[in-house]
């Protein structure tokens, strides 16, 4: 598998990326210190890694936004590279995926990672500072949210390995996962789900280097391929704001998947209609490449899809 490259005319850092997702607010609890004494990790092992050729070098658009209720937000470029963090930091397996892994690519967190480095009108936004959050099932929302999404169901699992260590699995670390809802909205930013705070959640990754995540498929707003984001962070300690994330990167999703979801599931109509007027090549974060982003998929609409993707950092 070859690398994915960037070069300057497809640069995905924070803040050269165009992408337009929705915007909110939602109060503070207790924060992870209280989720980390009564969270129960359930690890499985699994081989994996998606092996598509990516399709680069083509002209970059501009988003068209997540749809008409997309709400005003004031976007800070925050932080996209190597920081610093605090906390204790995972370790590197023993054993782990042999051969060669490559890292996948820094992207940018977009407009709505709801990690503290934004605003969505209201204040600061930091959903990883909420009583909760820590969790793998991330289909409602919590605290005194009480909505749920719909959707396929949809159960990912990310693999994590250090391409410095053989591809070795990365025990003790975090992974805070966001995406967008079957209607194309993000909570916490979206005019009609502001209060809300479902489809986003963080894990730590067991000895093994997964993290399973339940969710729903993503849905396709206007100007950009279906999509999830998420950020590593050196351990859930550390997993309480985008100051502390080590990596931040976005998973895509095979076309003959999202064709069938859209056009066959309902509440995703709006997403099909977007998903007709993008491919890989025009949108401006997957154009350069993204074999090490597209994610292995099974299942069908009816009873949910299962998803894997392994992702390389360099620790």
């Amino acid at each position: 598998m070859q690398p994915h490259r960037h070069t300057p005319a497809h640069d995905h850092s924070h803040s050269h990326e165009h992408e337009h997702e929705h915007e909110g607010g939602h109060d503070h609890d207790q924060g992870l210190a209280h989720d980390l004494a009564v969270l129960q990790q359930r690890r499985r092992a699994l081989g994996l890694l998606a092996g598509l050729a990516g399709i680069g070098g083509l002209s970059l658009i501009g988003c068209g936004g997540g749809g008409s209720d997309a709400g005003t937000s004031t976007v800070s470029t925050g932080s996209t590279g190597s920081t610093g963090s605090t906390g204790s930091t995972g370790s590197t397996g023993s054993t782990g995926t042999t051969g060669s892994c490559s890292v996948i690519p820094e992207e940018t967190a977009g407009p709505y990672p709801g990690d503290g480095s934004n605003s969505n009108g209201s204040g600061v936004t930091n959903a990883l500072a909420l009583s909760g959050i820590v969790r793998s099932d991330i289909r409602s929302s919590i605290g005194t949210a009480s909505g749920t999404a719909g959707g396929v169901p949809l159960t990912l699992t990310i693999d994590l390995v250090n391409t410095n260590s053989s591809c070795a699995d990365l025990s003790g670390y975090a992974i805070y996962l966001w995406h967008c809802d079957r209607e194309g909205r993000y909570s916490l930013y979206s005019a009609s789900i502001v209060n809300e705070n479902y489809l986003r959640g963080v894990q730590s990754t067991g000895s093994d280097g997964t993290v399973t995540f339940t969710t729903i498929f993503p849905g396709c707003y206007d100007g950009r391929m279906p999509h999830m984001h998420f950020e590593v962070y050196p351990s859930a300690s550390a997993a309480t704001s985008y100051a502390n994330k080590i990596k931040t990167s976005q998973i895509a999703f095979p076309t003959d998947v999202c064709t069938t979801v859209y056009s066959t599931a309902s509440g995703y109509s709006s997403s099909l209609t977007n998903f007709n007027r993008i491919s890989f090549s025009t949108d401006n974060v997957f154009s350069d490449g993204y074999t090490t982003q597209l994610a292995t998929l099974s299942g069908d609409v009816t009873n949910g899809y299962t998803a894997t993707l392994t992702v390389g950092i360099s620790v």
